[in-house]
């Protein structure tokens, strides 16, 4: 499904509203806890670092990349230079006083602000080793096709876009129960919320609180990398997510939730990983 240039502008500047106004409660969030942060506590999760694998020496892109935690892990880790681009000015501005403070100067961190599909002529570089894109970030977005254009078109010849995000299909979930579908699956239509706080603080006190966001199907996805030119070298599937998405799922001892023992187990998260031939 498209969205009209004037349902884009609007979706663009309702949800950058949003966006910078719960910046500074996000920057000064446990969740986040970036004192910790500072400190050298590595954002990437597991499962990703095994997929991305060795970024020593490696030119990363990471888009929309909120305050840039995730983006600067990977710069730690040994990538040569990382970008991070998003659409908020205000978490821009954190991002680069993160990388300022743990000693990571432009030559090895450079943040910019502006819309992911715009990303091509924003960034500092043509392309880029590896394309990033964290987790909860493709839901916000109108058109899924012309991101993965976007994103495929600042994929370096030999390099690859790693994608991984929640699973379509554990967004059809009702609160009650792991198992039961509650939502429908091919409903693209825009999901529009207008509710103050935000998930690092549900109390939390905000103004800018309408919002736009759209599922989209795991078909249209792997089919858009398709069309954007890549390869696609794993589409991999998880039974276990980040966050209490549902009452049923516990949290295990390595800190993901997953479905009780003894319960059909759904797929929660997903991985893709998609080439450009050298």
């Amino acid at each position: 499904m498209t969205t009209s240039h004037e349902d884009w502008a609007e979706w663009l500047e309702t949800n950058r509203a949003m966006w910078d106004e719960r910046v500074p409660i996000h920057a000064a969030s446990e969740y986040y806890d970036q004192d910790a942060f500072r400190e050298g506590k590595d954002e990437i999760r597991d499962f990703e670092a095994a997929e991305v694998g060795d970024v020593t020496g490696k030119r990363l892109l990471h888009l929309q990349c909120h305050m840039g935690q995730d983006t600067l892990s990977w710069a730690r880790r040994g990538a040569a230079k990382v970008v991070g681009l998003d659409f908020s000015e205000p978490a821009v501005e954190v991002a680069r006083g993160l990388a300022a403070e743990i000693g990571l100067g432009p030559d090895r961190a450079e943040f910019v602000a502006a819309d992911v599909y715009e990303a091509a002529s924003a960034v500092p570089e043509a392309d880029y080793d590896i394309v990033y894109t964290g987790i909860g970030a493709i839901c916000w977005l109108p058109d899924i096709w012309r991101w993965a254009e976007s994103a495929a078109s600042l994929v370096a010849p030999g390099g690859f876009l790693y994608l991984a995000d929640f699973h379509p299909f554990s967004h059809l979930m009702g609160w009650e129960s792991a198992t039961v579908i509650a939502h429908d699956y091919f409903d693209t239509a825009p999901k529009i919320a207008d509710e103050p706080g935000t998930y690092v603080d549900f109390n939390a006190q905000t103004v800018n609180n309408r919002s736009f966001e759209r599922d989209h199907t795991l078909g249209d996805i792997v089919s858009a990398v398709a069309a954007a030119g890549l390869r696609t070298e794993f589409l991999h599937e998880f039974d276990m997510t980040l966050f209490q998405q549902n009452g049923e799922l516990e949290c295990g001892e390595d800190g993901y939730f997953r479905a009780p023992k003894g319960r059909p187990r759904v797929p929660l998260m997903f991985s893709l990983k998609a080439s450009r031939p050298a």
